[in-house]
């Protein structure tokens, strides 16, 4: 009977221990909550201002002979040593994987789309999000992600669910947020990055990374308008003020404190996109801009009150500028960020970039720069 009772309590734990697996199994699923929002996005919406033919035709040759693989595309069409704290060389980001996705959704090429997002999944998804980067040499995922970079993605998707009808793609979009959502968004915080392996977010999160028009598209619930409120709430208050007005470059959550680290100025510009998408881009902000530009002194690096910081330019910082005076429906002021963003263009036939935004002393082409161009250029 001694026996009988021992082999009786185990076999009761085995049921509970089983049912119990079940119950967590099924708990974790129903945490997350997809719904697939009603209605167009707007995402797709650009103006006709982007009409530089044979620019674009090199630039997109260079991309897809010098930077373009089948898992994704290298950071820099130079071969870099590889360093554990940045990308460089023939690394492969998801940024540049949703830049490229971007462009295909917006061009119609359907086909390329499909094939590159099952590439894409490959080289960078981490089930819940995908990884920031991936370096071929080491076989290296990441095992973090970049919260903007996953957003990109996201809005890919939708713009291609919305061109061509197909559910599926809607679908996975809207699980694709609702997973993001539950690793770094709560009452209005967007955490800069989610480390899946210690499963920790970030203290801070950028201002660069609320993608407010992607935000209010997927947050369309009561609860989720609420913390949309309070997302911009985050990024408005982050206002350097009107004699140098742009936004602090992050926020964080546990000091309750806006950073005063200097501000990167593509960064910078990415939160003045973000706020154009949604016409709350502040008129002092504009004007700004609008002599940066006429006088080609956007910088890259400037201090919290608005010093010089680092004279250099980046193409793509007036890339993005492009995109803003477009949004704000400026063509006089778009076509100047352009033209400016084309001086970096490589035309000597010789070079081994040809085509490219980059340096071509250094035989140096960064994806960022010829990607955002490259979306400038459809703007």
């Amino acid at each position: 009977m001694v026996l009988e009772d021992v082999l009786l309590q185990r076999s009761i734990k085995l049921i509970f221990m089983v049912l119990f697996s079940v119950l967590l199994t099924g708990c974790s699923r129903e945490e997350i909550h997809v719904t697939t929002p009603n209605g167009e996005s707007g995402f797709s919406q650009t103006t006709d201002y982007g009409q530089y033919p044979n620019q674009e035709k090199k630039l997109k040759s260079f991309i897809e002979n010098g930077l373009l693989t089948k898992s994704g595309i290298y950071t820099n069409f130079k071969k870099q040593s590889f360093k554990e704290n940045a990308a460089r060389g023939h690394e492969l980001l998801s940024e540049s994987s949703g830049m490229w996705l971007e462009y295909l959704a917006y061009n119609h090429k359907y086909r390329e789309f499909r094939e590159f997002y099952k590439e894409t999944k490959k080289t960078f998804d981490l089930k819940t999000q995908f990884s920031y980067r991936y370096t071929p040499s080491k076989n290296k995922k990441f095992s973090v992600n970049a919260t903007l970079d996953d957003l990109r993605i996201i809005k890919a998707l939708q713009m291609y669910g919305e061109a061509t009808g197909n559910k599926k793609y809607k679908k996975e979009a809207a699980t694709r947020f609702a997973m993001l959502q539950r690793n770094t968004m709560s009452k209005g915080k967007i955490a800069s990055f989610y480390d899946t392996d210690s499963k920790k977010q970030s203290a801070e999160g950028s201002l660069a990374y609320y993608d407010f028009q992607i935000l209010k598209y997927f947050e369309d619930t009561k609860s989720g308008r609420k913390m949309y409120q309070q997302q911009l709430s985050v990024v408005q208050n982050g206002y350097l003020g009107d004699a140098f007005p742009l936004y602090a470059s992050s926020y964080n959550w546990q000091s309750k404190s806006y950073s005063n680290n200097d501000l990167n100025t593509s960064e910078a510009m990415e939160t003045l996109l973000h706020l154009a998408k949604i016409n709350k881009l502040q008129k002092a902000s504009l004007n700004w801009l609008t002599r940066q530009v006429k006088n080609n002194t956007l910088y890259n690096t400037y201090s919290v009150n608005g010093n010089i910081v680092n004279r250099s330019h980046s193409a793509g910082s007036y890339a993005i500028a492009a995109m803003i005076f477009a949004t704000e429906h400026d063509k006089k002021m778009y076509q100047k960020a352009m033209k400016l963003v084309w001086k970096y263009q490589v035309l000597d036939k010789n070079s081994d970039i040809y085509g490219a935004i980059g340096i071509e002393h250094q035989n140096e082409a960064y994806s960022f720069n010829n990607l955002t161009t490259l979306l400038a250029a459809n703007y």
